[in-house]
């Protein structure tokens, strides 16, 4: 995150806000479980296991629909230059399907649908195979702001802290704002997730020097 440019870093928090928008009306509209943390699904899971089969496989589906969305996000873009458009096209084109099932009542298949673009937006910032940013979970993000923290408390290198706690802030903002917009549209608020989705996947091929990705 710190190596990233001041742009590449707006984006970042741009992506991490719309995951978060996502997981909050997923998080409602489900009666808590969660489209993009999977840290809390897994605990879900093991918890329905004793308590609840239902909510077991709930769980179990959710955190499926994230990995092959993260999967179908890494091969979007494997190959190609342009690899950012085309990883935000899936997850816009994913999150219109989960609107669109949403209105017409499917509500599992809208949250599946959810769980899946979230995986694949993942994909985002990924490089040689690995994804440098976890664009939707941000347990990672606070272990490297308390890192940071303590580094510049010591007075060492490496204690700049303020771009993760952006990107949380980025994400903790979203789930404000996608809660706020599930109580007033319900399921219609993934229409909002999915447009500006597609925003930003028309800002990333503009930013395209040539075919060649920054």
């Amino acid at each position: 995150m710190t190596r990233l440019e001041a742009r590449a870093r707006l984006f970042a928090v741009c992506l991490s806000a719309v995951a978060g928008f996502v997981d909050g009306v997923g998080y409602m509209q489900s009666g808590g479980f969660f489209v993009s943390f999977m840290s809390g699904n897994s605990t879900r899971l093991g918890v329905g296991i004793v308590e609840r089969a239902s909510h077991a496989v709930l769980a179990a589906a959710l955190i499926a629909a994230f990995v092959l969305g993260v999967a179908g996000g890494t091969l979007a873009g494997r190959g190609r230059a342009a690899r950012k458009p085309f990883v935000l096209g899936l997850v816009a084109a994913a999150l219109a399907l989960a609107a669109l099932c949403g209105s017409l009542g499917a509500g599992i298949a809208a949250l599946l649908l959810a769980a899946f673009a979230m995986g694949a937006e993942n994909a985002t910032f990924e490089e040689r195979g690995e994804v440098r940013i976890g664009l939707t979970y941000m347990t990672g993000t606070l272990v490297k702001i308390g890192q940071r923290l303590a580094a510049a408390l010591t007075g060492r290198e490496g204690g700049a802290w303020f771009p993760y706690f952006q990107l949380w802030l980025g994400l903790v903002g979203g789930a404000v704002l996608g809660a706020f917009a599930q109580t007033r549209l319900q399921s219609d608020a993934l229409w909002i997730a999915a447009a500006l989705t597609a925003g930003l996947a028309l800002v990333a091929a503009a930013r395209q020097p040539h075919g060649q990705e920054r």
